[in-house]
């Protein structure tokens, strides 16, 4: 397993990152450790997960997969072999059942303290070594947008407020970096240059979406991530399935998440269909599987520290881990560009 330095910090994660927002919910604690222990065998050593976790997020689930990360960690004592990401949630008006106090969620320093504590206990460890911006605190259009909307005059928090809140913990040991998700080129350069101004530790990492059909990344974010040494860590590089085929011709497969949630707009886009269709395609050319073009696409990018995958079923995760074996060449990068070219992310 290859492993990349998490932006400039002196930690080593593996290129392959086992995504967990399903355990809670569509997978119990055992198949979650069963995932975990699978993980490790085959050399992944990074392992993300959100305060917000399971999803799609309930008051009922929430805070359920870090307590099932926890209790593998507590029974495999093996802490100190892993590297451990989690995420404080962004501004969330809707939910005023996420926090005690009934207050909707925001990044606020009382807010972050909160949140820390409460996952370093869920997780049972005393530190976290990436802990993340889930989404920004402003609002912002960053879920699944073609262009920019003008958000008007809002109640921001200023990011100095955030960023000092997040640099007391690091200072204090329970965080050892920072990172962001679902973040802008502006995001990015504004933390880092108050970063640098106050002496705060700064962002080692994006997570952000990224596949064949999502690649607003290329666009503006892709420079700002490889001269400033912002390393993406790209989520659903699989666009929740669609890349599989299992959706394709409108298939509804038991136990697949829009079977259970339908929720998958991002992916059911004007577009959307042709888009798939051709990707599909592509890695039938290739003689790859669907799972092997679109796994191993984001893990050449040049700019990616490392690509999430998820899975409900152990075999689902060793043809996604056994995917990134495949050997990438010059005749898939021009096939994928033409398929860009022709198609420009249709699902941001």
């Amino acid at each position: 397993m290859r492993t990349v330095k998490l932006g400039r910090t002196d930690i080593n994660v593996s290129s392959i990152c086992l995504g967990s927002m399903t355990w809670g919910q569509q997978n119990t604690e055992a198949q979650g450790h069963a995932q975990l222990d699978y993980a490790v065998e085959r050399g992944i050593n990074f392992i993300d997960t959100a305060e917000l976790y399971p999803i799609p997020p309930k008051p009922d689930t929430r805070g359920a997969t870090e307590k099932i990360i926890g209790s593998w960690l507590k029974a495999k004592k093996n802490r100190e072999k892993i590297i451990l990401a989690t995420k404080i949630v962004g501004r969330f008006d809707a939910a005023n059942w996420f926090r005690n106090d009934g207050l909707p969620p925001r990044q606020t320093r009382e807010q972050i303290d909160f949140a820390v504590e409460r996952s370093l206990k869920a997780l049972q460890t005393d530190y976290i070594d990436l802990y993340q911006i889930h989404w920004p605190d402003r609002y912002s259009p960053v879920f699944g947008y073609h262009s920019y909307q003008d958000m008007g005059e809002q109640d921001i928090l200023p990011l100095e407020d955030i960023l000092e809140a997040l640099a007391r913990h690091v200072e204090a040991g329970r965080i050892r970096c920072l990172g962001l998700s679902n973040e802008t080129s502006w995001g990015v350069m504004k933390f880092l240059a108050i970063a640098e101004k106050n002496g705060w530790p700064r962002i080692a990492s994006i997570q952000n979406v990224y596949s064949l059909l999502s690649r607003r990344f290329d666009y503006g974010l892709a420079e700002t991530s490889r001269r400033e040494d912002v390393g993406l860590l790209a989520y659903s590089p699989l666009a929740q399935g669609y890349l599989t085929g299992k959706y394709q011709k409108g298939a509804l497969p038991e136990g697949a998440r829009k079977t259970l949630f339908k929720r998958l707009e991002r992916y059911e886009g004007e577009g959307a269909d042709e888009a798939i269709d051709a990707c599909l395609d592509l890695a039938q050319e290739m003689d790859l599987t669907p799972i092997q073009l679109a796994l191993k696409f984001v893990d050449t990018r040049p700019f990616t520290t490392s690509t999430i995958i998820g899975a409900t079923q152990l075999s689902q995760l060793k043809e996604n881990i056994d995917a990134f074996d495949v050997e990438w060449n010059e005749e898939m990068e021009k096939a994928v560009h033409k398929l860009h070219v022709r198609f420009r992310s249709p699902c941001p």
